[in-house]
């Protein structure tokens, strides 16, 4: 049950990002539903294998090179599902 209300606050803070921010968009309610579970699926099995490879840049940027894994993780989230994109503004 306690994984479900997180996988549904992920969904909404995901809806949330996409009204507020112009370059992330979603097709529906589903998509994000389906990018919420990705993103979490990415996270807890691809994440800390990064992290741990990148583990000498991240100490030697002081731990800030995690946003950039960070976004790593949203654009492959992109990649992944279909009606959530993320576009990279120039």
């Amino acid at each position: 049950m306690k994984i479900i209300g997180h996988w549904l606050i992920a969904t909404i803070a995901i809806v949330i990002t996409a009204y507020l921010l112009p370059g992330v968009t979603l097709s529906g309610f589903w998509a994000a539903l389906v990018a919420a579970l990705i993103l979490g699926l990415v996270n807890a099995i691809l994440r800390p294998i990064i992290i741990l490879l990148t583990l000498p840049i991240n100490i030697v940027t002081l731990g800030l090179f995690t946003l950039v894994i960070n976004a790593f993780m949203v654009f492959l989230t992109d990649k992944l599902v279909p009606g959530f994109e993320v576009d990279v503004m120039d």
